[in-house]
């Protein structure tokens, strides 16, 4: 019925043809970003995506959605299902591809020539040497760019240190990009360090915490070894409890 904060402003922009840097924290629509203009524009929609699991994840999602028109070109494919998507790459909506793939000659020279309405580079703090997940291939995203009439850049990312965003510019060629940050706080979220004498305080520390705290948690651990055990002594508090790891 109503936009998330931010997706007007955001989409607004990529209508009037302005390139975009969008900080959204997770869970803010940030893909409605680029699918709603996919829909208004009728030309394909190239996002660069560095992981393949949420690449896969965002097709299927359009899929279920009676979207036909999408396509993931990435190391899943084979060949043949390679050289079917590059010869109907135009008639696709979506195009979802990894850096590593965009970089291919035959996938580069392909998308060079098609008309596009809209790059995204989606996890673009991936672009920054400064960036926690920095992946080298999206330094050259710029190289697949056309340097002439090319359709507006949307940089999507939840999170951005101002070296990072100064980074996904440059990189991208972005002209004069319109920018928007959402705050990354957020308030149902709480970290804290506790310290102990001993294993046992601790064991005894998380039993309580898990029996005095609403809803459903994760307890990361060493081993699993240590997996199972906590699991076993949750389970004897009465717990809902089960252990998961490699062994399973």
């Amino acid at each position: 019925d109503a936009f998330r904060p931010g997706q007007e402003e955001i989409i607004g922009n990529i209508l009037k043809g302005k390139d975009v840097v969008a900080i959204l924290p997770t869970g803010m629509g940030k893909s409605l970003c680029y699918q709603l203009p996919g829909y208004l524009f009728q030309k394909p929609v190239l996002i660069v995506s560095p992981l393949l699991s949420l690449m896969q994840d965002q097709v299927d999602q359009l899929k279920q959605r009676k979207e036909k028109r999408v396509v993931a070109l990435n190391s899943f494919l084979t060949m043949e299902q390679k050289k079917y998507a590059l010869h109907f790459l135009q008639e696709y909506r979506f195009i979802f591809v990894s850096p590593e793939m965009l970089l291919q000659p035959q996938v580069k020279a392909r998308i060079q020539e098609m008309e596009l309405s809209l790059i995204v580079a989606d996890e673009a703090h991936c672009i920054s040497q400064w960036g926690f997940d920095f992946r080298p291939d999206y330094l050259r995203i710029g190289e697949v760019l056309p340097e002439s009439n090319r359709p507006p850049i949307l940089a999507l990312s939840a999170t951005a240190t101002d070296s990072v965003l100064r980074d996904i510019k440059s990189y991208l060629n972005m002209d004069e990009p319109f920018q928007y940050m959402h705050t990354v706080n957020r308030e149902n979220i709480h970290l804290v360090k506790k310290a102990f004498m001993n294993r046992e305080e601790k064991i005894e520390w998380i039993i309580e915490h898990v029996k005095n705290t609403a809803g459903p948690g994760i307890i990361y651990t060493q081993s699993r070894a240590k997996a199972e055990a906590i699991s076993l002594q949750l389970i004897q508090q009465n717990v809902a409890a089960a252990a998961y790891h490699a062994g399973k």
